[in-house]
């Protein structure tokens, strides 16, 4: 069985959103007609030149090849071009590639991936959304307004979700980390205060950042922060920097958080050997694919470390995070967009299981999905933007 072809898609996610302005996804066949999906996250380049990438990366390293050979097409990606760097653009487009050849093994066997993988070790995967707005609300009504922010979060664990995430600290740019002011500070404890006031004991609660501040100004935000004991405190400092990021671990009793803009074992490594993470939030679409990610929970496992696989993006990376999630012993939640409704269904031929607060893994061989054409030739994405952007000026409060 070799691949012979690969189509690619550029969806545009209606308003409101969320999951990005739009979804890569591609689909590969083999010689034997056996077709597989797989999707590419939050590349740094506009869509359209992410579709060239991929076809320029299939056509090297994939085209003519067996999909079983995984390992063999990792590294040839990995050392493409003489790099063998954790390079976000090269494992954005990987994980495609290697999601929708695992799809394809999994077909062929007859097996859901996880089975591939080491088996089911859950039959459930507990989930967590943010506070995303109603359809009829201002997208970002609830970044805003606490008091706001801790209605909603009511009404989501009455819809059984059992962890909500938020991020109240303000703007992400391209100039951070830096030290909130004092206003940031009082919103984001005010935000936590009023959301645990309203929800109990009855949901953990998540608090989201995005690297926006100096590990000298996340530890006075985590001081504010741990008499409402949040479960995590999510990526407190920019990314590339580890060692900061475990000065803030070392200095609080809220488990830390990160891994969504990470690619590759060796830079989860370099935060392990650090100390700088209690959870790993592997993005499928981003991190080397589903092998990779395998890799990355059993060395997570060695030093007590969770995963909790991050999604904002669409339901082909969410289903690779469900067979991960399924067979990793050290799981602890899923991300999800809401119950998987809206948009995300839409786009399924059988839409993501959730019910009250769990995601329920699919029987189904492969990854257990199947994209509808007819939806994504309807929703065509044509603008210019990236998935997600930042400011590009300092953030002054």
């Amino acid at each position: 069985m070799l691949v012979r072809d690969m189509e690619t898609f550029v969806v545009g996610n209606p308003p409101p959103h969320y999951g990005g302005r739009y979804f890569i996804f591609i689909r590969l066949t083999t010689d034997n007609g056996v077709s597989g999906v797989g999707e590419a996250y939050g590349l740094p380049f506009h869509p359209f030149v992410v579709v060239h990438m991929l076809e320029d990366l299939f056509g090297r390293c994939l085209e003519g090849h067996d999909p079983h050979h995984i390992e063999s097409l990792w590294r040839r990606a990995y050392a493409s071009g003489y790099t063998q760097n954790p390079d976000l653009s090269v494992m954005g487009v990987l994980s495609a590639l290697e999601m929708a050849c695992w799809d394809i093994i999994g077909k062929e066997a007859g097996q859901p991936v996880y089975n591939l993988l080491g088996g089911r070790v859950h039959e459930r995967l507990r989930s967590y959304t943010y506070i995303y707005a109603r359809p009829d609300d201002e997208k970002d009504v609830y970044f805003d307004d606490p008091e706001l922010a801790a209605s909603r979060a009511l009404e989501l664990v009455g819809q059984g979700f059992t962890a909500i995430k938020f991020d109240p600290v303000g703007p992400y740019t391209a100039f951070d980390g830096r030290q909130l002011s004092m206003a940031a500070l009082e919103r984001s404890e005010r935000y936590v205060r009023l959301i645990r006031a309203a929800v109990g004991d009855r949901a953990d609660l998540l608090f989201g950042t995005h690297g926006q501040m100096t590990a000298a100004g996340a530890i006075r935000l985590a001081r504010r922060l741990e008499p409402y004991d949040p479960l995590w405190f999510e990526e407190p400092v920019p990314p590339d920097s580890p060692e900061e990021m475990a000065k803030v671990a070392r200095a609080t009793c809220i488990p830390v958080a990160t891994g969504e803009r990470l690619s590759t074992k060796y830079d989860f490594g370099r935060v392990l050997r650090c100390g700088a993470a209690a959870i790993f939030q592997m993005n499928l679409g981003r991190v080397g694919g589903i092998l990779e990610a395998k890799k990355i929970a059993g060395m997570a496992e060695v030093q007590q470390v969770q995963i909790a696989p991050h999604l904002y993006n669409g339901p082909v990376g969410g289903a690779a995070s469900i067979h991960l999630s399924t067979c990793s012993p050290n799981f602890l939640i899923q991300e999800s967009i809401e119950r998987w409704d809206g948009f995300h269904a839409e786009l399924l031929v059988n839409p993501i299981r959730w019910e009250a607060g769990y995601i329920i893994p699919p029987d189904a061989p492969g990854l257990g999905v199947e994209l509808r054409d007819e939806v994504m030739a309807q929703h065509p994405y044509t603008g210019t933007q990236l998935h997600l952007e930042m400011l590009e000026e300092p953030w002054m409060e």
